[in-house]
Order: structure tokens, then C-alpha cells, then sequence
């Protein structure tokens, strides 16, 4: 049984964190096979929505310490940079991929796993999740690009927050923050998250990418050259059929 599972409903793939005896907190070997299935979504273009979530009770409670005893060691600073540079990967590819992608947070939501699901476009709760940045009490600042993209998904004073004080928040909490747009009870989320994953799906492919690179192209660029782009976006989807 493979540490993270892929199934295809039609244009709708699901990606499945698969460790739920550890609440699919996962080892740098399952973030390498979490990188790899993501590469062949991206680049599929029959695949036109992705979901991300998890096994059991849990989304995904980061990285597996357990596992990661070792890297502190004196003297792996070169790898475990060359590690991170590999597996952090997963965070751009949920966030720049050209189709949109969604977080179904059925359970608990922290470290890495936070951070992925920030990365995500959309993301939808059940209401018996919670969610903990975890980084302080792990010994750790960040990782997976949580602190450049909570803070455009909560703000950047809600985001410190969070990160700072280390707190667990639940669903309705998360919900009043606005780091999930939606929390809906435990068995309806994936039925929901299927309903809004294929809405996307049938939308037309390149209005969706054109939008997901809109918004992308939002978060570095100032308004006026944010605008000539958005233009010339426009003018494209309106003149392909």
C-alpha cells in the first residue's frame, strides 16, 4: 500500500495522503512519491481539477519526526538543503499548476500538511477538523512555503498569529479567518469537494489556467503590469473556441 494514492474519477484526480495509523504524517520518501504523482497530474492534460486529502481521520500532521531523527546531525546541512529543495517542490506544483487545485481537510491539518493545503487553490473543511502550524514545537521556523502563502490566504497579521503562538484553531475558526472557504459535516465533504472538483473540470480548460495564472501573477507583479497580462489573457479566451 503506497504511502500516497491517486485514483481518477474522469477529468478529476484525488490524490490521497495514505499513512493513517501516523494521521498521514509523512516521510521524505512519501513527499518524493507525493512530488512525482503531482508532476504527472500537472503535466496531464485529461486531468482538468486535483483534490488532496486524506486517509482516516487525518489530512495530513506534517512531517513524520520519527523518521527524521538524523537530520540533525552535525555536518548534513548540504543534504537535507538538497532534500528540502526536492521536496518542497510539491508546494509549487499544487500552487502553479495549470489546473485548479483543492485541499479536503477531513481531520487534522498541521506542520507540512498546513502548509500544502495552503498551497492549494481552494480548500474545504469537515467540521471536525483542526488546525496547528505545529513548526514552534517541532524546533523548526516553516517549511513547504507556509509562511510566504498563509499570510495571502489569512493575512499577514492573522498568519504570525498562527504561526507565533502555536495555537490549534477548529474548522469554524478557520472558517471566520478565511483560511478555509467552506465546512460542511464530515461524510458531505468529499461529496462536496467532488461536486465543485468536476464544475471545474467542465469549465473550459483554458479560461481556468488563464484565471489560476491571473492570480498567481497577483501575488508579484504591480497593478499596471499585472493589467497587460490579465489584457492580453482576455483577449486569448476570447478568441479561442
Amino acid at each position: 500500500m503506497a504511502d500516497v494514492e491517486v485514483r481518477r474519477d474522469g477529468a478529476v484526480a484525488t490524490v490521497t495522503f495514505n499513512r493513517p495509523d501516523r494521521l498521514n504524517a509523512m516521510t521524505g520518501e512519501s513527499f518524493d512519491l507525493l512530488r512525482a504523482e503531482l508532476e504527472v497530474l500537472a503535466a496531464d492534460d485529461a486531468v482538468r481539477a486535483v483534490v488532496l486529502t486524506g486517509a482516516g481521520r487525518g489530512f495530513c500532521a506534517g512531517g513524520d519526526l520519527s523518521t527524521l531523527a538524523g537530520s540533525n546531525e552535525p555536518g548534513d546541512a548540504a543534504d537535507l538543503e538538497a532534500t528540502m529543495a526536492r521536496l518542497t517542490r510539491n508546494a509549487t506544483l499544487l500552487r502553479e499548476m495549470p489546473k485548479p487545485t483543492i485541499a479536503a481537510i477531513n481531520g487534522p491539518c498541521a506542520g507540512a500538511g498546513l502548509s500544502l493545503a495552503c498551497a492549494c487553490d481552494l480548500r474545504y473543511a469537515a467540521e471536525g477538523a483542526v488546525f496547528k502550524s505545529a513548526f514552534l514545537s517541532a524546533g523548526v521556523p516553516g517549511d513547504y512555503g507556509g509562511t510566504w502563502t498563509l499570510p495571502r490566504v489569512v493575512g499577514p497579521a492573522m498568519a504570525r498569529q498562527l504561526y507565533l503562538a502555536d495555537e490549534r484553531i477548529d474548522a469554524a475558526t478557520a472558517l471566520r479567518i478565511g483560511l478555509v472557504g467552506a465546512v460542511v459535516p464530515a461524510e458531505a465533504l468529499l461529496p462536496a469537494v467532488a461536486v465543485l472538483a468536476e464544475r471545474l473540470a467542465a469549465a473550459p480548460a483554458h479560461v481556468v489556467r488563464a484565471m489560476k495564472a491571473n492570480f498567481n501573477d497577483a501575488d508579484d507583479l504591480d497593478l499596471p503590469a499585472h493589467l497587460v497580462r490579465e489584457s492580453a489573457r482576455f483577449v486569448e479566451a476570447r478568441l479561442t473556441r
